[in-house]
């Protein structure tokens, strides 16, 4: 999908599986359930999605997913896919991973940056060799000192080869990427993820990763357990769900595993989707 002189494709960054609980809060089971149905261990589907966008000369890959570094107990606890869905996704848009410049990082959790880095002979090192890659700078810092909390989600070999290679392009706060690409915070899930904008030929874009990982979480009240900050995911919820449904944004969930992007609309009490094709 064209914005204007940008070009917006959908990448599939391969499945995965979290506890339905988890994913859902304090919401009830006998409501979450029939929205994402839980398997046998209380997992829900869930997928990593990713976008190709080509702008300004440049070729930029926004959120890389699970990766590639997992052993086999890992890869079981949480069903990762097998392969390299991101970089097989990729290859499908003619793209080698030698070509892209920018990588936009909405923050450092595992399922968001683990395709950062991938193991070359024995250690991790950059996917995308010569690609800066773009994430808010106390969320580095966070990274690199986690509480214990949320140790787990920050692995040091997602982000530390690319310190060591000079390939972070560390910001603070909102910022302008390149013409028609933004990043505004949207703090809660952690205290610095950032929503990507895309704007041009009269549409516009927001990725908005764990803001909305699904379609589900649209009502304001279900909200990620995974979530630092509740109350504030609650606040920048209140701020941004109208705003998408009212100025007609395209939203892009961060883990829908069935709708990728959709346009939202107010019908009553309710707001309903309408599933937009990045790859028409």
């Amino acid at each position: 999908m064209h914005f204007g002189d940008i070009e917006v494709k959908y990448l599939d960054g391969g499945g995965f599986k979290l506890d339905g609980g988890a994913m859902f809060g304090v919401v009830p089971k006998p409501l979450w359930e029939r929205k994402s149905p839980p398997d046998e261990k209380n997992r829900i589907r869930m997928r990593a999605n990713s976008l190709l966008v080509r702008a300004a000369g440049k070729t930029i890959v926004i959120e890389t997913g699970n990766g590639t570094k997992w052993d086999a107990k890992q890869r079981s606890i949480h069903a990762v896919e097998d392969g390299n869905p991101l970089i097989t996704a990729l290859g499908k848009a003619g793209v080698h991973p030698s070509e892209v410049d920018l990588v936009i990082n909405t923050h450092l959790h595992f399922d968001h940056a683990g395709g950062n880095t991938h193991i070359a002979g024995n250690r991790p090192e950059p996917t995308f060799p010569r690609a800066l890659y773009v994430v808010q700078r106390t969320e580095l810092e966070h990274g690199q000192n986690p509480t214990p909390r949320d140790r787990a989600s920050y692995l040091p070999e997602n982000f530390q080869p690319l310190a060591e290679a000079g390939q972070w392009n560390l910001i603070e706060g909102d910022a302008e990427i390149l013409p028609g690409i933004s990043v505004e915070r949207i703090p809660g899930h952690n205290a610095d993820m950032q929503a990507v904008k895309i704007v041009g030929g009269g549409k516009k874009l927001a990725f908005v990763a764990d803001l909305l990982p699904l379609r589900h979480h649209i009502p304001l009240p279900w909200i990620m357990a995974y979530d630092l900050y509740p109350l504030q995911t609650l606040d920048t919820k209140r701020k941004w769900v109208p705003r998408l449904v009212n100025e007609g944004w395209i939203t892009v969930f961060g883990h829908d595993p069935d709708i990728a992007a959709a346009t939202l609309h107010q019908h009553g009490d309710t707001i309903e989707i309408e599933p937009v094709d990045l790859n028409r």
